[in-house]
């Protein structure tokens, strides 16, 4: 059988370990109180009232009055009738809200109204018109990719934006371009049929 070490005689010197760690939880907690906490960095503070917002929303220089809450989301469909983009998730998830802002998707409802100032915004609306419709809505058309059309708009201004940096992908580069965004009816290969159709070379 194993022998135990010997135990170590007592001395007036000796710790215990609670008498240890809470000598070190007072030494610390004094430590923090004496070192001054970083000062943020000032910002200018907004709200809770309502400001003026300036927003450049496909080309043309709005001024609206606003509660910074607001997101670009509401902004867009609430106070300057801009519906295309769809209130859906409201957590970025499906893409149905999907605009662009310097030429990239973004979901307007994942940023808020006053965070867009000085931006170029762009909705389904200033890509094309009834009259006139862009390539990748007449694409869109064509092919059928819609059903409810809920998401259509979603996938439109997401679609003009792939093309645009690729104006000729492939099938698997549709895909991952258009992964953030859902369709509830499942008309995802017409979708990508009418991408394809829209890309460089092929109408």
């Amino acid at each position: 059988m194993p022998k135990r070490p010997p135990k170590r005689p007592h001395s007036s010197f000796s710790l215990s370990r609670r008498t240890f760690l809470k000598t070190m939880g007072a030494g610390a907690a004094a430590t923090g109180l004496s070192v001054p906490a970083p000062r943020a960095a000032e910002a200018a503070i907004l709200g809770p009232d309502a400001v003026p917002v300036a927003l450049k929303v496909n080309g043309v220089a709005r001024t609206l009055t606003l509660e910074p809450r607001v997101t670009l989301l509401r902004a867009l469909r609430n106070h300057l009738d801009l519906t295309g983009a769809k209130e859906v998730c409201e957590r970025g998830a499906c893409g149905g809200c999907t605009v662009l802002l310097d030429g990239e998707p973004i979901c307007a409802c994942m940023m808020l109204a006053v965070d867009a100032v000085g931006h170029e915004i762009t909705t389904v609306e200033g890509l094309g018109t009834p009259e006139k419709l862009s390539t990748v809505q007449a694409a869109f058309v064509d092919c059928d990719a819609m059903q409810c059309g809920f998401c259509t708009p979603g996938f439109v201004v997401a679609s003009t934006a792939l093309l645009r940096k690729h104006p000729n992908p492939s099938l698997d580069e549709v895909k991952a371009g258009l992964a953030g965004n859902l369709c509830r009816c499942g008309t995802y290969s017409r979708i990508f049929e009418a991408v394809q159709k829209a890309s460089k070379g092929r109408g």
